[in-house]
């Protein structure tokens, strides 16, 4: 058959022949439709992610296909080496979820890591509430936009979201947010301007897609919050890490605060968690106008396209 193919991590992968899979009891083989590139990809496929495997590897962590009885689903998890960027792919039973009519191959392969994100770390982390705060750190990204629309669809009272870009933050409210925090700050500046969030509108959780120099200021911003009654104990998930790999964190901040900082991703929620939480999002498109901007490109194309810059999300067709 033919896949994308990752012999070497320094490289793009390349469309090449590979072995096609033979399911075991207990799995599917799915013929693959759509398979998106996300950055949880680009990291595993050069070597940088915690779950990256040896070579040689398919890359893809999802898509959508159809079963063997013409059954359209979403798949997740394929058995290493086969990756969702194939032909053909081979999959655990357990990890394919039907996909409703109303929503395309494309768009749900493309909205399904971005918004499961968000979807997981409010359900199966925070284990959120109708009616608290959310504050999204980092909410111009594809993850980001679309965490505001799904914290207001799962009954958020209020969305404070930031951003480091200044052109998109001015766009967020009108996606839902509240209000919106520009990060362009001097680092006493932003601690500030958090501190005055955190305690005059309540914030009961931060979905964090940022981490680094900006996640510091934030933490920062905590120390002395939840002491009193009157304010809630903040639920901090970390999800991605765009603005750095590490912090600086003093544990005075845990000690003189309320603070649980807690972490969601693959490893830290269960696999059927992961599953729920992209199919929370699937039936979720319409009602919540939930969107993403796509790219769809042939995965022939896949070595010429891998690298390229795009705000779009892409997504390789087969």
């Amino acid at each position: 058959m033919k896949a994308a193919v990752v012999d070497d991590f320094s490289q793009p992968p390349r469309f090449a022949d590979f072995d096609a899979p033979a399911a075991r009891p207990g799995e599917h083989l799915v013929r693959v439709r759509a398979a998106a590139l996300s950055q949880l990809v680009r990291a595993q496929a050069s070597g940088r992610h915690y779950s990256s495997r040896s070579t040689p590897v398919i890359p893809g962590v999802d898509g959508i296909g159809r079963l063997d009885d013409g059954r359209r689903v979403y798949f997740a998890f394929p058995r290493v080496p086969f990756g969702a960027m194939a032909e053909v792919t081979v999959v655990s039973a357990e990890n394919c979820i039907p996909v409703p009519e109303e929503v395309d191959d494309v768009t749900a392969a493309a909205i399904a890591n971005p918004g499961m994100s968000s979807w997981a770390a409010l359900t199966e982390r925070a284990h959120m509430q109708p009616g608290e705060t959310v504050l999204i750190n980092g909410a111009t990204g594809a993850s980001g936009r679309l965490a505001i629309g799904i914290a207001r669809h799962l009954g958020a009272g209020k969305v404070i979201a930031t951003g480091r870009n200044a052109d998109r933050i001015k766009g967020l409210e009108a996606l839902g947010a509240d209000m919106s925090i520009p990060l362009d700050q001097s680092p006493e500046d932003l601690k500030a301007t958090f501190r005055d969030v955190l305690h005059g509108h309540g914030v009961d959780i931060v979905l964090d897609y940022l981490w680094g120099p900006p996640a510091e200021c934030l933490l920062a911003a905590t120390s002395g919050h939840g002491g009193r009654e009157a304010e809630p104990r903040i639920r901090f998930v970390q999800i991605g890490s765009s603005a750095g790999p590490v912090i600086n964190f003093p544990g005075a901040v845990l000690r003189s605060s309320g603070l649980e900082l807690m972490g969601s991703g693959l490893g830290s929620v269960s696999h059927d968690g992961l599953l729920k939480a992209v199919s929370g999002v699937f039936h979720a498109v319409g009602s919540a106008g939930l969107a993403i901007a796509t790219e769809a490109v042939p995965l022939a194309q896949v070595q010429d396209a891998w690298n390229r810059t795009s705000r779009n999300r892409l997504v390789f067709t087969i």
